[in-house]
C-alpha cells in the first residue's frame, strides 16, 4: 500500500507544496507513481481562489470514492487550500475520504498515511478520518526538498507563506494564515543545491513574495530584504536566471526597480497583477494603490529595462463593477499593453467582503467581458512576438516537445520557444533565430558556432 499519486490543482504554490509532500514521502519509502490507476493512496492538492476550482477536486474525490467499492483498502486525501477552507464539512459531504491535511501540515502527510496503513492492515473497523488543519510555527520552513529529475532545468523556491492582505475578492488569508518569511540563509543554500544538481532558473514563490521579510529582516543600504534575497540567489554559481511570482504593487519600491537594471540574472519579465484598471473597482476590492499608480510603476521598470515583458491577473465582473467602469479597466488593460494575463470571471468565495456585495454581475456579462480582455491580449501577444521575427533571441533549453520532433525552451522575457536541437543542449543557454511568431509562441533555428542547426 505504498503506492502514492498526487494531483494538483493550482498555482505554482500548489505545484511546490506537491513536490515537497512528494520529496517527503519517498524519503519515508513510499514510492510516488505517475498514474492515479497505479496508485494504492491518491492525494488531492487542492485550490481554493475559485469556486470552479473546488468543484472541480470535489468532484474528482467522489470519483475516486467509487474505487472504494471494489478496493476497500484505497485511500483518498485532500491537501491545501480547500482542506484548510472547508475543514471537516469535507467529511460530511466525502465520507469516504480517509486524510484531510491543511496548509501547514503538508509536512505531517507520511505520519498521517503511515497511521492510517496500519489501521488498514489490522483487518479492523475503517479507521476515522484524519483532519489535520492546525496552525504550525515555523510550517514556511517545511517547504524546502526536491524530488531529483533528470534534465532539470527550472525550480520554484518557496521564500515564504502566508499572506497579510485584505482584498475583497481573496480566501487566501484564511487558507494560508499570515505572513511567514523562511531565513534567508536557508534559501540560499537550497538554491545553491539546486545549481548543484543542474538547475539553471529559479522561480522565487509567495503569495506576496516582493513582501519577504519586512517585518523580520532589516533595510540594509536602501534594499529591502526581497532585494538582498535577489542579490545573493544572483551570486549562487550555475544559476543562470531568476524570476518570481506573484509580487503586489505595493512592493515596487526604487529598489527592486533598479534590481532589473542592476542584476544580472533576473529576467526582463514580470508578473504584476492589476485585478481592474478602474479606480473606484480597485478600491472597493481594497487593491492599496489607484492605476496611476500602477503606471507609474510600469513605466518605471520600463525605464530601466525598455524591454521588459508584463503578465498581470484580472478579474471581470466583480460586485459593482458597471459597463462603464468595464470599459475604463478595459481600455487600461489595452493601454498599458500586457504581453500575457491570467484572466478571471468573479467567483463568489465565502467569508470573504465581496461575498455579501450588492450589484452581483450576472454570468453573462461576466462570460462577456472576459472575452472582450482576451480578444485584447490575444492581439497584444501576436504584435509583441511578431517584433521578434527576424531577432536573435536567447533560449534556456527545456527539453523535448510534447508532440512531435522539436524541442521547446523559453526566452529571457518568458517566451514559449519550439527549435530543432539535440537532447545534449537541454539545460544550455542557446541562441535562437525568430523564423515566425503566434500569439503564444515563437518558432526559429538554433544559432550554434555561428551556423543554424537545421
Amino acid at each position: 500500500m505504498n503506492r502514492v499519486y498526487i494531483k494538483t490543482y493550482g498555482c505554482q504554490m500548489n505545484e511546490r507544496d506537491s513536490e515537497q509532500v512528494a520529496s517527503s514521502l519517498r524519503d519515508r519509502g513510499y514510492s510516488v507513481v505517475d498514474n492515479e490507476f497505479d496508485a494504492d493512496v491518491v492525494l488531492l492538492n487542492t485550490c481554493s481562489v475559485r469556486d470552479q476550482a473546488e468543484q472541480k477536486a470535489i468532484g474528482k474525490a467522489g470519483y475516486l470514492a467509487k474505487r472504494k467499492r471494489t478496493d476497500p483498502n484505497f485511500m483518498i486525501g485532500v491537501m491545501g487550500c480547500m482542506a484548510q477552507n472547508r475543514g471537516s464539512e469535507l467529511v460530511d459531504r466525502l465520507p469516504d475520504l480517509d486524510l484531510i491535511v491543511g496548509t501547514q501540515k503538508f509536512h505531517a502527510v507520511p505520519d498521517h498515511l503511515d497511521h492510517l496503513i496500519r489501521s488498514y492492515s489490522a483487518q479492523g473497523p475503517k479507521p476515522t478520518t484524519i483532519v489535520d488543519l492546525e496552525e504550525e510555527a515555523g510550517s514556511q520552513n517545511t517547504i524546502k526538498d526536491h524530488l531529483p529529475k533528470k534534465n532539470q532545468v527550472s525550480a520554484f523556491v518557496s521564500i515564504m507563506q502566508g499572506c497579510n492582505m485584505n482584498c475583497a475578492f481573496c480566501i487566501v488569508p484564511k487558507t494560508r494564515g499570515r505572513e511567514r518569511a523562511r531565513p534567508m540563509e536557508q534559501i540560499v543554500e537550497e538554491v545553491h543545491e539546486l545549481a548543484e544538481q543542474g538547475v539553471k532558473e529559479i522561480t522565487l514563490l509567495g503569495q506576496i513574495v516582493t513582501s519577504y521579510g519586512r517585518r523580520d529582516f532589516p533595510v540594509v543600504d536602501g534594499k529591502s530584504p526581497f532585494v538582498q534575497l535577489i542579490e545573493k540567489v544572483n551570486d549562487v554559481a550555475g544559476i543562470e536566471r531568476i524570476r518570481f511570482t506573484s509580487p503586489h504593487p505595493r512592493g515596487f519600491k526604487q529598489d527592486l526597480v533598479e534590481a532589473y537594471r542592476d542584476v544580472p540574472k533576473l529576467c526582463e519579465y514580470i508578473h504584476l497583477p492589476l485585478q481592474a484598471g478602474c479606480d473606484k473597482t480597485l478600491r472597493a476590492m481594497n487593491r492599496p494603490y489607484t492605476k496611476g499608480r500602477y503606471r507609474e510603476i510600469v513605466d518605471s521598470l520600463r525605464a530601466v529595462v525598455p524591454d521588459m515583458y508584463f503578465s498581470t491577473d484580472m478579474i471581470v465582473g466583480f460586485p459593482g463593477e458597471t459597463e462603464a467602469d468595464f470599459d475604463e479597466s478595459a481600455a487600461f488593460f489595452e493601454d498599458i499593453g500586457f504581453d500575457m494575463s491570467y484572466i478571471f470571471k468573479y467567483s463568489i468565495r465565502s467569508g470573504t467582503p465581496a461575498e455579501s456585495m450588492p450589484d452581483q454581475v450576472s454570468t453573462e456579462e461576466k462570460e462577456r467581458r472576459n472575452h472582450v480582455l482576451l480578444d485584447i491580449l490575444a492581439k497584444r501577444s501576436l504584435w509583441r512576438n511578431e517584433q521578434l521575427v527576424g531577432t536573435t533571441q536567447e533560449v534556456l533549453v527545456e527539453g523535448p516537445a510534447k508532440k512531435g520532433d522539436k524541442f521547446v525552451g523559453k526566452t529571457r522575457g518568458f517566451r514559449n520557444s519550439i527549435f530543432d536541437a539535440d537532447e545534449r543542449l537541454v539545460g544550455q543557454l542557446v541562441d535562437m533565430k525568430v523564423e515566425r511568431a503566434t500569439a503564444s509562441t515563437i518558432y526559429g533555428n538554433l544559432v550554434l558556432a555561428g551556423v543554424d542547426t537545421i
